[in-house]
């Protein structure tokens, strides 16, 4: 720490006793929505969470657990389990996505760092190729930051830059694309006139080639391993200016589906496939849309297409996608360094942990929980419980998951007496919602809210107190909306399912025997995030919370 005269002890609460064993539970991607058949959670039988939310209204209320609440640039930014438990764990809002980029680029961090030296051995003899969406829409990717790091590799040693772009036209206005290829192939110019062989390779639409997600299509990514590692694509023109151009006179053509092109020199050789001994940057910081090519580039064992040539490559990720995953292995920003995390000043304050989640969230409860931080703060006052996960089927298939298994372990330690903080987080709503099946989900939903209602009988039993919240929403609105609401439709006339996380509040309630009368939610915090759970916890374990911390949502009243 900074400065000799810090302390870990925690000063009393004034009126809040110490000793109560507190259940921290989080449901994943379990959001607030108008009920609707689309919001499985309102679909669901949840009569443990029903009654949380119609029980007495001083101990229900909604946070925010997206955009800048949880540290992400915009208010489009949807929430992820990641963020969402930094923010639980930190107690306080760190840079996260973009902003972290752009902090690692203004003050040239990023050259210093592990994953860049990673990539710069290839600088010499190899070619360093760019992977991502060419916009400035600022969800998945910003032109910027990609015009700052061409700069900033050719400054450090890249000798040969090819870029592979995939146009946008979802988060920016359609045939914008242009415009970014002609101000990319001016800054390319510009490299080149210094003695840099700098050009675009390959393109595609964001939505035909590269950018899919959560497994949906894994045609789409085929068809961007074939232009930019193969250099073989149906469509090949000589600049991607007129790649664009040409392919957008196509009927029906737009930017977010541009069909696969590659670039190829005066004897019709492609410029710049990938090959043995280069480097791979995908430069988007947004995960859900990189984590498919991630896992084409980085994993030996994969089946999900035939990849023909697996080159012998150095490839990072602007960001890491999975921290779950550890996907990619190799990244040029790291996550935020967090430190003094309420979990780390429990521990430090006498409160005996138990952490329980099964193994696609076992991370999260722990990992991100804790500051993006390995390993216990003190062995004897911790233990973390990993389930392991169903693998080789998708969740829709067990959509109850290990809600029971979890629910279980986590009764045993409350009913042990052995420990003064149990959390745990309950991953159905989230993994079931991502595969699309509402049925599941709606079955996912109902095995949560059960678990639910055995973590909280055992807190009755011994006296203790309950936080129910959750990380992000998902499962609460299944189905993509337009600007009035309405569901859309195909053109089928079928509605068009959203597997994504959402922009939705998240609940959060307290209570149990434990809970000192006169506690309630304040008035006077109504924008309150995830980052104020953590000085809420704390005060319910007898303690004020740092000052540095995001306020209590908590008071206590005298009755």
């Amino acid at each position: 720490m900074g400065s000799s005269d810090f302390s870990w002890k925690l000063p009393d609460h004034p009126k809040l006793p110490k000793g109560k064993t507190v259940a921290v539970v989080v449901l994943d991607g379990w959001g607030e929505a108008n009920p609707d058949e689309y919001n499985c959670i309102h679909v669901a039988q949840t009569p443990t969470m029903d009654s949380l939310k119609k029980g007495a209204p001083e101990k229900w209320r909604l946070v925010r657990a997206h955009g800048k609440a949880v540290g992400l640039p915009t208010e489009d930014d949807m929430g992820n389990s990641e963020v969402g438990h930094n923010a639980l764990g930190a107690g306080r809002i760190f840079a996260q996505g973009a902003k972290l980029v752009d902090l690692a680029l203004a003050s040239g961090k990023i050259y210093e760092g592990e994953g860049f030296k990673y990539i710069k051995e290839s600088f010499d003899q190899g070619t360093l190729h760019l992977i991502g969406l060419l916009s400035d829409g600022g969800v998945h990717s910003r032109l910027d930051q990609l015009q700052l790091l061409l700069k900033g590799c050719s400054e450090n040693g890249a000798k040969r830059i090819r870029v592979h772009i995939l146009t946008d036209g979802r988060d920016v206005l359609d045939g914008s694309s242009v415009g970014f290829v002609e101000t990319l192939e001016n800054d390319l110019a510009q490299l080149r006139a210094k003695g840099v062989d700098a050009q675009i390779a390959s393109g595609g639409g964001r939505m035909n080639v590269t950018m899919d997600r959560y497994e949906n299509d894994w045609g789409v990514v085929k068809r961007g391993w074939d232009a930019q590692v193969l250099g073989e694509a149906p469509h090949k023109f000589r600049s991607a200016l007129e790649a664009v151009k040409k392919l957008r006179e196509e009927p029906k053509a737009n930017d977010q589906y541009l069909p696969p092109f590659v670039i190829v020199d005066e004897s019709g050789k492609a410029v710049g496939p990938i090959v043995d001994g280069d480097a791979v940057v995908t430069f988007n910081f947004r995960a859900d849309r990189m984590v498919m090519i991630a896992k084409a580039l980085e994993y030996q064992d994969f089946d999900k297409f035939d990849r023909v040539r697996v080159p012998k490559i150095r490839y990072a990720g602007m960001l890491q996608y999975d921290g779950e995953l550890k996907l990619p292995n190799h990244y040029l920003v790291s996550p935020p360094e967090i430190e003094r995390t309420s979990g780390e000043y429990l521990v430090h304050n006498g409160v005996r942990t138990f952490a329980c989640s099964e193994t696609v969230k076992f991370g999260h409860v722990t990992f991100f929980w804790n500051g993006n931080r390995s390993g216990y703060f003190n062995p004897s006052m911790e233990e973390y419980v990993e389930i392991p996960s169903d693998s080789g089927i998708t969740f829709n298939v067990q959509p109850k998951m290990k809600a029971l298994e979890i629910a279980e372990k986590t009764r045993d330690a409350i009913l042990s007496r052995k420990f003064d903080q149990v959390r745990v987080n309950l991953p159905n709503g989230d993994m079931v919602g991502h595969t699309g099946d509402i049925e599941a989900t709606v079955v996912a939903c109902k095995a949560a809210d059960e678990a639910v209602k055995m973590i909280l009988d055992a807190i009755e039993q011994v006296g203790g107190i309950y936080v129910v919240t959750a990380d992000h929403g998902n499962a609460e609105d299944m189905v993509k909306r337009n600007k009035s609401g309405q569901p859309l439709l195909d053109k089928d006339g079928k509605i068009q399912i959203l597997t994504s996380h959402t922009l939705q509040p998240v609940p959060i309630a307290i209570g149990g025997p434990g809970l000192a009368s006169g506690v309630r939610f304040r008035k006077d915090v109504p924008d309150g995030g995830l980052a104020n759970v953590a000085a809420t916890v704390m005060n319910l374990h007898g303690f004020e919370a740092p000052s540095d911390y995001e306020t209590t949502l908590i008071e206590v009243v005298d009755n």
